[in-house]
Order: structure tokens, then sequence, then C-alpha cells
């Protein structure tokens, strides 16, 4: 890699060329992965990749008049001291803030490398073109504000709002309430079952760890294999199935360990508190990101709670 001290006011156009012509690409690649969820978002970042595309053809004249038709090809990457990205613009589907900040990131990161360069050259033309630049880069923050006015009405911003909170819950609540719920009540029937046949505390312990471990296993694998998420929307399969299985482990683990006290009627109470305060944030959950009413998600949860909860112990006490 080369220092940005060592290159020569050739090679700083050719990398500023660069460095714009990569710009609108992104830009045009935000725009194409928000169009279909947040059009309004997209139609910003694809006036934003125009702007970019402008600034090329700048300094393609200029270069062309400074020094040729060849242009060598150095790229961020050749340079020591520029920010590495993460691809965003590669995920589908685009998450919207994490799309904005990274832009923001880029524009600054623009206008730094442009005022640097101003102190590299005395050459009238390029200095003017550079200060244009930096002037423009740094009013992109002020034009992002103005596009967003002109295009993210407040009704418009409503609407993607709540595009991005069903993103949410698609992707990320409703695979970890489907584990919350499956570890919370599977494996009730096994983890009673064993405290109330060996009355012992340890035992019971290794069997409702071994239960709430499989559990989370066998639905972090359902989960991700059940559909790629292409169509659906549902997110990349494997987070999906992360988020389940992990959920799934942590809603036996919870009533589980207790059992690690020694006293068995000490720890089974205080088992029989954790699965009342789990059914309870189940309930919490349905209602406040499933549209359904509380009394309702809680009889529901309740009622299943307690017949696995029952299961357990007439199985045990038999």
């Amino acid at each position: 890699m080369r220092q940005f001290s060592d290159l020569s006011e050739q090679e700083i156009l050719a990398l500023a060329i660069s460095l714009e012509e990569e710009h609108g690409r992104i830009f045009a690649d935000y725009a194409q992965g928000l169009k279909d969820t947040y059009p309004a978002s997209a139609k910003v970042f694809t006036e934003m990749a125009d702007e970019e595309h402008t600034h090329r053809r700048w300094l393609i004249d200029l270069y062309t008049n400074r020094f040729g038709d060849h242009i060598p090809l150095i790229r961020r990457q050749d340079v020591k001291g520029f920010m590495q990205h993460q691809p965003l613009w590669m995920v589908r589907p685009l998450g919207l803030e994490k799309v904005r900040k990274q832009a923001e990131a880029i524009e600054y990161e623009t206008r730094t490398f442009y005022e640097k360069a101003l102190t590299r050259t005395t050459d009238a033309s390029m200095r003017k073109l550079l200060g244009d630049l930096v002037e423009a880069e740094r009013g992109h923050e002020s034009l992002a504000d103005k596009l967003t006015e002109q295009n993210l009405t407040q009704s418009v911003k409503d609407s993607e709002d709540q595009a991005r909170q069903r993103i949410f819950v698609l992707q990320v609540v409703q695979p970890g309430l489907a584990g919350l719920m499956d570890g919370s009540v599977s494996t009730l029937a096994p983890l009673f079952a064993a405290a109330f046949s060996t009355h012992q505390t340890w035992p019971t312990f290794l069997v409702g760890a071994a239960a709430s471990i499989g559990a989370g296993v066998s639905m972090g694998f359902a989960e991700a294999m059940s559909d790629d998420g292409s169509l659906t929307g549902r997110g990349h399969p494997w987070l999906r199935g992360a988020i389940t299985g992990l959920m799934t482990t942590v809603g036996g683990i919870g009533h589980t360990v207790p059992y690690l006290i020694n006293n068995f009627q000490y720890a089974t109470s205080i088992a029989i508190a954790v699965v009342l305060i789990e059914l309870w944030v189940i309930a919490w959950i349905r209602s406040r990101f499933m549209d359904t009413p509380f009394l309702r998600a809680a009889f529901e949860v309740v009622v299943g709670g307690l017949i696995v909860f029952a299961a357990g112990i007439l199985i045990g006490s038999a």
C-alpha cells in the first residue's frame, strides 16, 4: 500500500476518479436495494449517485486535459488511511439506518481526502476543482437533508418506519418468540418429571440442561432449513436459525438453573416462579409485536404451559 503523501498529482486525480466511481455505484446499489421497501429513501440515494457521477466527469475532464487519456487504476485499498467499509450494499434486505450511517461515513471520508489533496497541489485548475469538490461533499449532508425533506414527507416516514418494524418482527421477533415459546414450554415436562421422580436437584438440572440444549439445536436447524428467505422476506436462514436456537435454549435454561441449588423444595419453588415470569414475558412479546391482546395472549400461553407442567408432574409422580 502507498502512503498518501507519496502520491503525485496525477495519482491523486486518478484515485479521486476511482473513489467517485465507487461511491456512485454504492449509492446506486443502495437505491436498488431499498426501492421495494423504502422507495422514498431509494430516490435520495439515486440522486446522490447522480451527483457522484457528475463529480467523476469533472475529474476525468481535468485529468485528460492535464495528463492525457490513460487513467491508471488506483483504488482506496492501494493507499493507506482509508476506512474499510462493510459491503452493506450486497446484503438483502438492506437495513435503512445502517445504510444512512455508512453513506455519511463515506461522504466525510471523501471530503477529508479532497481537503488533504488540496494541500498537495499548486495547479490553479486542480485547486479550483478540488475546492469545489470539498464544498460539494460538505454540502452532501445538507443535500441529503434537503432530499429527505422533499421526498420523505411525514406520511412516507411513517410508512417506512412501519415497513422497518414489519421487517424487524418478521426476521427477529418471530423466530425469537418461536424459540422462546418452545424452550419455555416443551422443556417443562421432562424437567419436572425428573424433579418429581427423583426429588434430587443435580439429576434434574442435567435433564433440564440436556432438554434445553437439545431443543435449541433442533429448533435452530429446523428454522434455518425452513426457507432461504428470498421470497418470504424472513431474512438469512442461518441468522433466523441462530436466533431461534438461542432463544429456545434460553427459554429452557431459565427454569433449569434453579436446580443448581441443593435444597429441592427451594429450587422447585424458584423454578416455578421463573416459569411464570417466562410465560408473562412471552405473553407481553406477543401483545407488543404480534398485535395480540395481552389477556388473550396470556391465557393461551398460560393454559399451554400449565398443561405441559401438569403432564410433567403427573409423569414424575407416577
